[in-house]
């Protein structure tokens, strides 16, 4: 039987802390916790706008953007901290692992060392350092990914499908692949297939995920749910079933995109937007 089948959603103390106010943040498809610099979230917009790292807060702060040099943006779905793959340090990793029509033969995730973010929205001239690039494919075909994360004990990149065709697949690549260089493409490894049941009409799609600093928890999320995970030999994961609640009451104007573990034992869940109305940032507590 499937795990969605088997979950008892449970309702989540949720609390909406703000809106972005940057105008330039219209889909905020990713979302990282620093904690080089608490109380600093790191942000991006989904296609359609350049290669651009946002920093922001819980309140929705403008504290302006940086130019990822080098970088291409065609459809940057999620982002992760995590142990840098080439260099010592924390890097910021940017996903452009988006594929809607699951037609790329390719994709790419690049890693950038976190920059010490703006002051304001007038703090716009500035630059990351250049970042490491890894091109990938998947053994199965191509695939919609819109949720990564980077295991903080070894380094490792996991990316999770969307479910748009086929089941939720959890695709590892390993740090020492990083070393291949940009011009190569590695091939990620299928870790396991979710046994939970993809349903488009129930917003079961998924949207983003994280990995708790100690690396003992994962949470993933789709349009109204968020689960959790214990990941085990090899970043298999093992429901946590009693933690996964239901946020599908959430006011998310654009649809509810990133995720990420606060330091409280809460987590943050970014939206995008409307015309008319800013994408939200709300803090969310499972029981």
């Amino acid at each position: 039987m499937l795990l969605s089948a088997l979950l008892v959603f449970q309702a989540a103390t949720v609390v909406q802390t703000g809106r972005f106010a940057s105008r330039r943040v219209v889909e905020s498809s990713g979302v990282a916790v620093s904690r080089a610099h608490p109380g600093v979230l790191w942000t991006h917009n989904d296609s359609g706008d350049g290669p651009y790292l946002y920093a922001t807060d819980l309140r929705g702060s403008d504290l302006g953007f940086l130019l990822v040099p080098g970088a291409g943006a065609i459809d940057w779905e999620d982002m992760a901290l995590g142990p840098c793959p080439t260099r010592a340090g924390t890097c910021v990793y940017l996903a452009d692992t988006g594929d809607n029509l699951e037609m790329r033969p390719l994709v790419t995730v690049y890693a950038v060392p976190e920059p010490e973010p703006g002051a304001g929205p007038g703090d716009t001239l500035r630059t990351t350092a250049a970042p490491a690039i890894l091109q990938l494919r998947y053994p199965d075909g191509s695939h919609d990914v819109e949720a990564i994360y980077v295991a903080p004990r070894d380094g490792a990149l996991y990316l999770v499908s969307k479910g748009r065709s086929g089941g939720i697949a959890v695709y590892r690549v390993a740090r020492a692949l990083w070393s291949a260089g940009p011009a190569s493409v590695v091939r990620a490894d299928r870790v396991q297939v979710l046994d939970i049941r993809p349903d488009a009409g129930a917003g079961r799609w998924v949207t983003g995920a994280a990995i708790r600093p100690d690396g003992r928890l994962v949470a993933i999320r789709t349009y109204g749910e968020i689960l959790f995970f214990h990941p085990g030999v090899g970043g298999r994961l093992t429901p946590a079933r009693e933690r996964s609640c239901d946020i599908g009451g959430l006011d998310e104007p654009g649809g509810g995109e990133a995720i990420d573990f606060l330091d409280d034992g809460g987590v943050v869940v970014t939206s995008e937007a409307l015309p008319r109305r800013a994408g939200t940032i709300h803090r969310v507590v499972c029981p």
